[in-house]
């Protein structure tokens, strides 16, 4: 088991000193900008972010493949920054499987033990101990080539935590595989993770893979930490627009509003609709008549009723997915997603009417983005 720490950490890809058409390139932006955070040991940590946030670059200096360029990162007590990747105690499975095509599972999983002169007995014990928990254990006699993606996924996870890793590291472990597969080896991970009492840590821009597998989710965007929380903290408390639009499927609604006050309190208004939302208690304290705020509010939280004190607005777009209906109404320029598990049918024109959770929705500041509280 291990605690990882990372203390103010930045990583810059530096072509100062590349010309293109005889000029010199502008300076390189921070690919990860004073990143910092600490994971309790035996913790499932997922990194999550849209292609090009940092995420696997993190990883990569976790794991002593990319040098820092500034701060420090810690495994327990001891600062790595100038460790070694064989000197770190860590495991790492890749995106890619990298299997060696000439040589059977079982030489795979064994090609890092052999070159420790681990005693051939204690490899073969360490294989037997690791092979079944990722299921392996009938596939030791074969080659990769005869192995399906998942299989071959499996191998890869097995070679990396058959060392005994304190720190078991997964860059986007299972972004090749199919859908159905995906969701097998996401639990079969999870189990894996409680049986060897690893500290993991997964980067991956799946949303929902983060969410079902890990105990402490890091957000980041453009190099930078949004938000650190549990799951469910980062689902019902982002702290921005950035969290609350990349959290959820369907993600949450964000819709650009003005508090307009009338006689019955504060109402939410929409520019080029007649939709009008009464403005929740919690929020009586900071809202003013004409502020403008972002209304957002998950799709799951607007449901459809027959009650007549509510706006009634025009249907957009249905869809159908058998165990739940999405329903798209105009709101000014953008929709307003709604999903309901009621067995029910709309045609776009079709007049409905709304009825928000007003403890569900959020308010962020549309200059900022930051959540207000």
């Amino acid at each position: 088991m291990a605690r990882i720490t990372l203390k103010n950490v930045y990583k810059r890809y530096d072509n100062t000193e590349k010309k293109l058409f005889g000029k010199k390139k502008a300076e390189n932006a921070f690919a990860v900008k004073d990143l910092s955070f600490t994971c309790k040991d035996h913790s499932f940590i997922g990194i999550l972010g849209p292609s090009g946030c940092g995420k696997s670059t993190t990883l990569r200096m976790v794991a002593g493949l990319e040098k820092i360029t500034a701060g420090q990162i810690f495994i327990d007590q001891v600062c790595i920054n100038d460790l070694l990747p064989k000197d770190r105690n860590i495991g790492l499975a890749f995106e890619d499987y990298a299997l060696y095509p000439p040589l059977t599972i079982y030489d795979n999983l064994a090609f890092n033990l052999k070159a420790k002169n681990m005693p051939p007995a204690e490899i073969k014990k360490a294989i037997g101990r690791v092979a079944p928990l990722l299921k392996v254990d009938e596939l030791l006699h074969m080659k990769p080539s005869a192995l399906s993606g998942g299989q071959k996924q499996r191998v890869n996870i097995a070679r990396a935590i058959v060392r005994q890793p304190a720190l078991l590291l997964l860059d986007e472990p299972l972004s090749h595989l199919d859908g159905k597969m995906r969701q097998t080896l996401r639990q079969e991970i999870k189990r894996m993770h409680r049986e060897i009492e690893c500290t993991t840590i997964i980067v991956t821009h799946d949303q929902i893979e983060a969410m079902s597998l890990s105990d402490v989710i890091i957000i980041m965007k453009d190099g930078e930490l949004q938000q650190m929380g549990s799951p469910l903290e980062v689902y019902d408390k982002p702290v921005n627009e950035f969290v609350a639009g990349f959290i959820g499927e369907p993600p949450m609604n964000l819709i650009p509003s003005v508090i307009a006050k009338a006689e019955s309190g504060f109402f939410f208004t929409f520019k080029g609709s007649p939709l009008r939302v009464q403005l929740p208690q919690r929020y009586s304290a900071l809202a003013s008549d004409a502020m403008a705020v972002t209304l957002g509010v998950r799709p799951m939280d607007v449901r459809i009723t027959d009650t007549d004190t509510s706006t009634p607005a025009p249907v957009a777009v249905y869809e159908n997915f058998g165990d739940e209906r999405r329903v798209g109404v105009r709101v000014g320029d953008g929709l307003l997603n709604i999903t309901t598990t009621e067995d029910v049918f709309y045609a776009p024109g079709d007049t409905i009417r709304l009825d928000f959770n007003a403890e569900k929705t959020h308010l962020f500041n549309p200059e900022t983005g930051i959540a207000l509280s």
